[in-house]
């Protein structure tokens, strides 16, 4: 029994309390959600995504004006 009771307390001791405090840490941080900063990322991107739409159904009108038989190729 005395094997198994010195690796026990050094986890209860060193390892549990370090993952504890980890744990805690990492789910404080996961709560807050974005900031200020990543909402403005964000909203640069999404801008940004909207201009490609547009400018590939543009492309695309003006291939089917050009060549109608572009999509199946």
């Amino acid at each position: 029994m005395d094997f198994i009771f010195v690796p026990t307390v050094l986890f209860m001791v060193v390892v549990a309390p370090i993952w504890i405090v980890m744990h805690y840490k990492s789910a404080g941080r996961s709560s807050k959600g974005l900031n200020e900063q990543d909402r403005v990322v964000i909203d640069d991107m999404l801008r940004t995504v909207d201009k490609l739409t547009d400018r590939i159904d543009a492309l695309e009108r003006i291939l089917d004006a050009d060549s109608p038989q572009w999509k199946s190729r």
